[in-house]
C-alpha cells in the first residue's frame, strides 16, 4: 500500500508540476498576443469585443501548439534510458497520465470548435453589419446571429458523420504494418464522441493545412530573404516621390492650362485629371509617412541592429531548407515504404532518414535539447504564418479582402487573421510528424530486447539491450502520444496530408524563387494605399512616434 501511495504522489506531483508550467507559457502567451494584437489594430476602428476575441483566439492557437512538446515530454518521461519504466508509472500510474493528457486536448479542441464555429463568425458578423447599418444592437445582433447559425449547422454535420462514420478499410493481406496500425486506434478506443470532435478538428486541420500552403510557405521564404535584404532608405524614398510630385503637378497644370479660356475639359482629360488627382494625395500622404518614419526612434534603432538582422536571416534560410529537405525525404519514404493511399500513407518506422530524426536522437541525450528544439519548430512555423499573412494579406482565391498593417488593420481582418492562424496551429502537429514521424509517436522512449550474444546457456543469463521504440516493440513496452492517435483517426485525412505536403514544397520553392528575383522592399510597403483617408496618417505616425 505505501508503494501504491508513493507511486500515486508522484503522478499527482508530475501533474501539479504540468499544471504550473501551462499557467507560466499561458501568461507568457497572453502578454505576446495583447502586444502582437495592438501593434497591428486599427486605432481609430478598435473595439473592444473584436480585441478581445482577437487575442483570445490567438493564444488558444498558440497554447494548442505547446500540446505536442508536453506529449512527447510526458510519454518520455515515463521511461528510463535502459529501457525500463520508472518506479511510479505502472500500468495505472501511465493511463492517468494519458487521460490528463486526452482531457486537455478535450478541452483546447472544443474551444477551438467554438471559436472558429460560434465566437468568431458571430463577432465578426456583427461588426459587418455594424459598419454597414448604424441601427440599433439588437437588430445587428440578430443579424449577426443568422449567419452564424450557418457555422454552426456545418459544425453540428461535422460531428454527426465523425461519430457515425464508418471506418473498416479493406484489409491488406500481406501488410501487417496496416494491422498494427488498427490496433493502436483500437487501444485509443471507440468512443462516439472522441471519434467526432477528431473528425471536426481534422476537417479544420484541412483548412489549416491549405492556409499553411498558401501564408506559412511563402513566409518561410518571404521572412529571411527581407531581414537580408533590409528596406530602402527613407531618405532616398522621399527624394523620389518629391521628383514625382513635382512631375504630377506639372502635369496637372498643363491639363488645366486647357480649360483656361473657358472652354470645357475632354471626357478624357476631366477622367485624366481626376486620376491625377488622386495619384497626388496619395504621394503627399507617402511624404508625411516617410517623414515620419525618417525622424522616428524605431528607424534608427533598426538600422542599429542591421548586421543582427542579417545574422537572423541566414539563420532563417537555412532552417526553411532544412525543414524542406527533411519533409521532401519523408514523404519520399512515405511513397516507397507506406502501406499506399488505402492507409493514409502512415508509416510506422523510418526507412529514409533525414536531418531532423537525425539530429533529435542526438539532442535527446542532453536533456532537454530535444523539446526546446520542437518547441522552436512549433514557434517558427507560427511566425513564419505570420509573416506571410502580413506580406500577402487575406484573399479569397484571387479577391483581396483584407490587409494587415500596423495600426491600421480593421477588427474585421484581425479575427480573420487569428482564425487562419488557430488552424494553421493545427496543421502545424502534423507538420513536425511529417518531419519526425517515429519521434512524434514515441519521443525518446527505449525498450527492452534480448540480445542476440548469449553468455551462457542457462536462461538466467539471457542479456537485454535497449532500442528505440518503433512499430516492432511489444505494446505494453511503448506508450503512443495522443497527438499521432488523434491525427491519423481517419485515414483519409492522412492521404490529404501527404499530397499537401508535395504542395507545401512545391509553394516554398516558388515562393523562394519569387523572394529571391524582387527587389528591397520600400519602408512603408503596403502602409499608404489610394483607398487610405487622410485619418490613416494619423494612425500611423502615432505608431511611430
Amino acid at each position: 500500500s505505501g508503494r501504491v501511495s508513493l507511486q500515486c504522489l508522484l503522478s499527482d506531483i508530475l501533474i501539479i508540476q504540468l499544471i504550473t508550467f501551462f499557467s507560466c507559457v499561458f501568461q507568457a502567451i497572453l502578454i505576446f498576443c495583447w502586444v502582437y494584437v495592438r501593434k497591428y489594430q486599427s486605432r481609430r476602428e478598435s473595439e473592444v469585443i473584436s480585441t478581445i476575441t482577437a487575442i483570445f483566439a490567438l493564444a488558444v492557437a498558440l497554447i494548442s501548439s505547446a500540446l505536442l512538446p508536453v506529449d512527447i515530454f510526458l510519454v518520455s518521461y515515463m521511461k528510463n534510458q535502459n529501457g525500463t519504466f520508472k518506479d511510479w508509472a505502472d500500468a495505472n500510474v501511465s493511463r492517468q497520465i494519458e487521460d490528463t493528457v486526452l482531457y486537455g486536448y478535450y478541452t483546447l479542441y472544443s474551444i477551438i470548435l467554438f471559436c472558429v464555429f460560434l465566437w468568431i463568425p458571430f463577432v465578426y458578423f456583427y461588426y459587418e453589419e455594424k459598419a454597414e447599418d448604424d441601427g440599433n444592437t439588437c437588430s445587428q445582433v440578430k443579424t449577426a446571429l443568422k449567419y452564424t447559425l450557418g457555422f454552426i449547422t456545418i459544425c453540428a454535420v461535422l460531428l454527426l458523420i465523425g461519430a457515425f462514420v464508418p471506418l473498416d478499410i479493406p484489409n491488406k493481406k500481406n501488410s501487417t504494418e496496416w494491422e498494427k496500425v488498427k490496433l493502436l486506434f483500437e487501444e485509443f478506443g471507440s468512443s462516439h464522441g472522441l471519434s467526432a470532435l477528431s473528425f471536426s478538428i481534422s476537417s479544420l486541420t484541412v483548412i489549416g493545412m491549405l492556409a499553411a500552403i498558401t501564408y506559412t510557405a511563402y513566409g518561410m521564404s518571404a521572412l529571411p530573404l527581407n531581414l537580408i535584404k533590409g528596406t530602402t532608405s527613407a531618405a532616398y524614398e522621399r527624394l523620389e516621390n518629391t521628383e514625382d510630385i513635382e512631375e504630377v503637378e506639372q502635369h496637372l497644370l498643363r491639363i488645366k492650362s486647357k480649360c483656361r479660356d473657358g472652354r470645357p475639359l475632354s471626357s478624357r482629360d476631366r477622367r485624366t485629371l481626376q486620376q491625377l488627382e488622386e495619384r497626388l494625395r496619395t504621394l503627399r500622404r507617402r511624404e508625411r509617412h516617410l517623414e515620419s518614419i525618417e525622424k522616428s526612434w524605431w528607424t534608427k534603432f533598426c538600422k542599429a541592429i542591421r548586421p543582427l538582422k542579417i545574422v537572423w536571416g541566414v539563420f532563417f534560410i537555412i532552417v526553411a531548407l532544412l525543414f524542406t529537405v527533411s519533409l521532401f525525404l519523408s514523404n519520399l519514404d512515405k511513397a516507397l515504404h507506406s502501406a499506399g493511399f488505402d492507409s493514409g500513407f502512415i508509416i510506422l518506422g523510418t526507412n529514409l532518414t533525414n536531418p531532423l530524426n537525425m539530429m533529435l536522437p542526438v539532442l535527446q541525450t542532453v536533456f532537454p535539447l530535444d523539446y526546446i528544439l520542437i518547441t522552436t519548430i512549433v514557434m517558427y512555423f507560427i511566425f513564419t504564418s505570420m509573416a506571410g499573412i502580413r506580406n500577402m494579406g487575406i484573399w479569397f482565391f484571387w479577391i483581396r479582402l483584407y490587409k494587415i498593417r500596423r495600426g491600421k488593420t480593421r477588427p474585421q481582418a484581425l479575427l480573420f487573421l487569428c482564425m487562419i492562424l488557430l488552424l494553421i496551429v493545427l496543421h502545424t502537429s502534423y507538420m513536425i510528424y511529417s518531419l519526425a514521424p517515429q519521434y512524434v509517436m514515441y519521443g525518446s522512449q527505449k525498450y527492452l530486447v534480448q540480445s542476440n550474444k548469449t553468455i551462457d546457456v542457462q536462461p538466467r543469463n539471457v542479456t537485454f539491450v535497449s532500442k528505440d521504440c518503433d512499430a516492432d516493440a511489444p505494446e505494453d513496452q511503448c506508450i503512443v502520444t495522443r497527438t499521432y492517435l488523434f491525427l491519423h483517426k481517419f485515414w483519409f485525412f492522412s492521404a490529404a496530408y501527404y499530397f499537401g505536403n508535395w504542395a507545401f514544397i512545391a509553394v516554398f520553392l516558388v515562393g523562394l524563387i519569387v523572394s529571391c528575383c524582387k527587389g528591397k522592399k520600400s519602408v512603408i510597403e503596403g502602409e499608404v494605399d489610394d483607398d487610405d483617408s487622410d485619418m490613416s496618417d494619423d494612425e500611423l505616425s502615432a505608431y511611430y512616434h
